[in-house]
This record gives C-alpha cells, sequence and structure tokens, in this order.
C-alpha cells in the first residue's frame, strides 16, 4: 500500500491522483466561486468584501466566516453563488440613458450662501 501525504495546492493534485493511479479528472478541480457580502450592523447595507471557493452553500458561510468576520462587526452575513449574478455589460449605455428630461429633479446648481463675517 503506498502511503499518501496530502497537500492542500490544487495545482498537485494531478500529481497525487498519478501516484495513486486514478485517472485525472475530465473536469475543472476548482470548487465554485461564492461571493460574500457582511452587514456590519442592523439596517445597514451588505457590502461585498470578497469571495471564497467551496463546494455547497453551507461551506461557504463556514469559510466566508473564518476569511472575513473573524476580526469585523457582523450582524448577518450572504454568500451568492458568483455563476448567479448577472450584469449589464459595459457597452449597454443607452439601457442607463434618460428617457425623459427631468433635470429638475437634481439638486445640482443650488448655491448655498455662506454668512459673511462683520
Amino acid at each position: 500500500m503506498k502511503r499518501w501525504n496530502f497537500t492542500p495546492y490544487h495545482q498537485q493534485i494531478d500529481e497525487g491522483l498519478a501516484i495513486l493511479g486514478t485517472p485525472l479528472p475530465e473536469h475543472d478541480t476548482q470548487w465554485p466561486e461564492w461571493e460574500v457580502f457582511v452587514q456590519a450592523k442592523r439596517g445597514g447595507p451588505h457590502v461585498n468584501v470578497g469571495a471564497v471557493h467551496a463546494p455547497d452553500p453551507e461551506m461557504a458561510l463556514l469559510l466566508a466566516k473564518e476569511n472575513f468576520i473573524r476580526r469585523e462587526p457582523c450582524v448577518n452575513l450572504w454568500i451568492v453563488n458568483t455563476e448567479d449574478i448577472h450584469a449589464t455589460a459595459s457597452e449597454d449605455d443607452a439601457l442607463f440613458q434618460y428617457t425623459f428630461d427631468r433635470t429638475y429633479r437634481n439638486t445640482t446648481g443650488f448655491k448655498l450662501d455662506k454668512p459673511t463675517a462683520e
């Protein structure tokens, strides 16, 4: 029986599987990526603080807790599978164009008069 020493570096997975005589996998050996959002205080916004790689949501929560909220205050933690996040294309400028001229709603153009010292 061959002695197998596990190494956490995924670059060496192929080498380890070759030692065991196991065929190399056809798929990617990387776990899915999960985006991590932290809420520092009740009623505050959830802020993206980074990402973790995990096989399932439970493990992603555990890894997010260990990596991102050990030293910072946190009241709520969200993890979202990166594949489930959809965004607009940067070339799609027409999506954000104003359809009507509503510049009167913007607060630009107002000037506060500072009291002068007399």
